[in-house]
């Protein structure tokens, strides 16, 4: 197995002892949390290509796990990546909490504008051209007024048709994580964006292994019930990415 890129396994969970497995001739590559480092994002992808034709022919996916919007410099920019992966035929969108709020930001949810701006939403809207002086003009219903006519609308259908989860063979990718106990088919999309504690610390068998984003760790970290590869991208720089073949796993990140 090729040595990952900032990577470290923790004590293992409870789990059934068979490794989970990509579907012969399949090579899946997932992307943490990118929060507007398009430059990290442009990055990233240019290492998956030049990782995937390293390792010979297989049929590619490449899956964003969400928040792709908020705090760091340049959501616009990295929505149009976004965009042009899924143009190409190879890429998957999962939405994240922060498209969430964006999406209803965008459509006049004046709470859900009051919850943007105090989650990076200022750094996202001047991505897209509002100047901070007519983002702070009125009130939150003034803001709501104008995300509806300023952010367009290609852009707030493309992130709120993003799935909410991903199965191949034995992986589950989602955004923040599932609720223990409940069935795949089951989970809620609520869940699946926002939970955090009830599943980073639960020891139960899923069924699936877990690959998410939603909680910063300042490495990617394997447990034996999930994966997270949210690295913080808006603060450290380190976007990363994990790949997957047969039952091998491996990463890739910026620095």
């Amino acid at each position: 197995m090729r040595l990952p890129i900032l990577f470290r396994r923790k004590a293992p969970r409870a789990g059934t002892g068979i490794p989970p497995a990509v579907p012969p001739g399949q090579r899946v590559y997932a992307i943490g949390d990118v929060h507007g480092c398009a430059d990290e994002l442009r990055c990233l992808l240019d290492m998956i290509e030049a990782d995937h034709a390293a390792r010979g022919p297989a049929m590619r996916t490449v899956i964003l796990l969400g928040d792709l919007v908020n705090r760091g410099p340049d959501s616009a920019r990295a929505i149009d990546y976004a965009r042009d992966l899924l143009s190409s035929g190879i890429g998957r969108l999962i939405k994240g909490n922060h498209e969430e709020l964006f999406v209803l930001a965008a459509r006049g949810d004046r709470q859900a504008v009051r919850a943007l701006m105090r989650n990076g939403g200022l750094q996202t809207l001047a991505s897209f051209g509002l100047a901070e002086e007519e983002i702070n003009r009125g009130n939150y219903n003034d803001l709501a007024v104008l995300l509806k006519t300023r952010i367009p609308r290609d852009v707030v259908t493309l992130l709120d048709a993003a799935e909410s989860k991903i199965a191949i063979g034995g992986y589950l990718f989602v955004h923040a994580g599932i609720r223990p106990g409940v069935p795949i088919a089951e989970q809620q999309g609520e869940d699946l964006r926002w939970i955090r504690e009830v599943f980073l610390e639960s020891r139960a068998t899923h069924g699936l292994m877990i690959v998410h984003g939603h909680t910063i760790e300042k490495i990617a970290t394997e447990y034996g019930n999930r994966i997270g590869i949210d690295t913080g991208a808006y603060q450290t720089g380190i976007l990363t990415a994990i790949g997957l073949e047969g039952t091998e796993r491996w990463f890739l990140a910026t620095s």
